[in-house]
């Protein structure tokens, strides 16, 4: 029986900034920005909304009558969380209008959270095939106005269904993961905005990468050559190209070349977004099916990340020929209806936070489905606008 991920979605703000604007507010080459970052965009979140209601937009696209029923578990992956102990995913439960009889957790490990909710998820349909798992990964990234990691800023949410006889990408049982205490990047429950070593996490990055696919290698028997591309967790996008390139010369001249036109495929849709955190990782997956070409059968690798520290490889096949049409007409047309904010507006918006008390919040200029109205009595207040 194949387990995988059967449906995905993703859901964003309909909001962005153009990074060669940032760069001349802030009197950096915009080159800095565009080529050694390998960011062009990044979606800015309003006030009125969060992780709750980006995954539930994002899982809205692929729950449905068909398959409501089947969900027996929602897996939320975040380091955003609204709550220090209500799980967010209890709230998108019940926004969805899932069973009672479910489980809904939430999981933190930087941005590594999702993965361990495919992973998690992929081990209990194997023992419950006639079963399903929603597993999401939302997270708004922060750093702060004129700071080194502004321009690696975003957020979004990227949900999937793992299931028997999946539709997109069969996972094999073979994955190898590695942690360790490392202070890469971190964020104390006093503050609102991550710190960040970055050159020391994008070293650590590169050799927990290395570390995790070559203990894959040397548990499944297989090379670079069985892999028709990479994808990675993907806070900005030159990070991968930097694990990319540190296996690259394992790989023969041909493979090479397909491995870096499909990682530029892969990293086509997170240049536009910005950081998702844990949706990172998923949303490459998702750019590479829409705009690579792939075939029924080709091997795809996964590299997840998240700080502190934890790394996991594993793979998965395609079960259907690409491209995903699906996929890339929803985002040619989220890019499309996507408004341009300047600057100042930027700016305004990242500063305007929920208040540590009861408010209304103005929604009108937020046309998404769930949006967050405000808060009364200390509890978020949540609208489905289709309900």
């Amino acid at each position: 029986m194949q387990v995988g991920i059967d449906q995905i979605g993703f859901y964003a703000p309909n909001q962005y900034l153009d990074l060669t604007a940032l760069a001349q507010a802030r009197n950096e080459d915009p080159n800095k920005y565009l080529i050694g970052i390998g960011q062009s965009e990044q979606v800015v979140i309003p006030v009125t909304q969060d992780v709750v209601t980006m995954a539930a937009s994002a899982a809205s696209q692929i729950i449905t009558d068909d398959n409501r029923d089947k969900i027996a578990m929602v897996i939320f992956g975040t380091e955003s969380g609204i709550d220090h102990s209500k799980s967010a995913a209890m709230y998108v439960k019940r926004l969805l209008q899932l069973p009672d009889q479910i489980r809904a957790i939430e999981v933190k490990q930087a941005c590594y959270g999702a993965t361990f909710g495919v992973q998690t998820a992929k081990d209990f349909v194997r023992a419950n095939p006639d079963k399903q798992v929603l597993v999401i990964g939302a997270d708004i990234a922060r750093y702060g106005l004129n700071t080194p990691g502004e321009v690696t800023q975003g957020g979004g949410a990227v949900a999937m269904t793992i299931a028997a006889d999946p539709q997109i990408l069969a996972l094999d049982d073979a994955t190898s993961f590695r942690s360790e205490d490392v202070m890469d990047f971190w964020r104390p429950l006093y503050r609102t905005e991550a710190l960040v070593d970055g050159r020391y996490s994008e070293n650590i990055y590169v050799d927990f990468f290395k570390a995790v696919f070559h203990d894959y290698c040397a548990q499944t028997g297989r090379t670079i050559a069985d892999f028709t591309a990479l994808t990675y967790h993907l806070p900005f996008t030159k990070m991968g190209l930097k694990g990319l390139r540190a296996v690259l010369p394992e790989a023969s001249e041909q493979q090479q070349a397909i491995l870096k036109a499909n990682f530029e495929a892969s990293r086509a849709y997170n240049r536009r977004v910005g950081n998702l955190y844990t949706g990172s990782l998923y949303l490459s997956l998702i750019s590479l099916l829409a705009n690579a070409e792939l075939t029924a059968g080709d091997r795809i690798g996964l590299f997840s990340y998240g700080s502190g520290a934890e790394g996991e490889f594993y793979s998965g096949t395609l079960v259907q020929d690409t491209p995903q049409l699906n996929l890339r007409n929803w985002f040619d047309a989220y890019f499309k209806q996507r408004r341009e904010c300047s600057v100042a507006a930027y700016e305004q918006q990242f500063q305007q936070q929920l208040p540590a008390h009861d408010v209304l919040l103005d929604t009108r200029a937020d046309d998404a489905r769930f949006v967050l109205t405000g808060i009364r009595h200390d509890q978020r207040q949540y609208v489905d606008r289709q309900a």
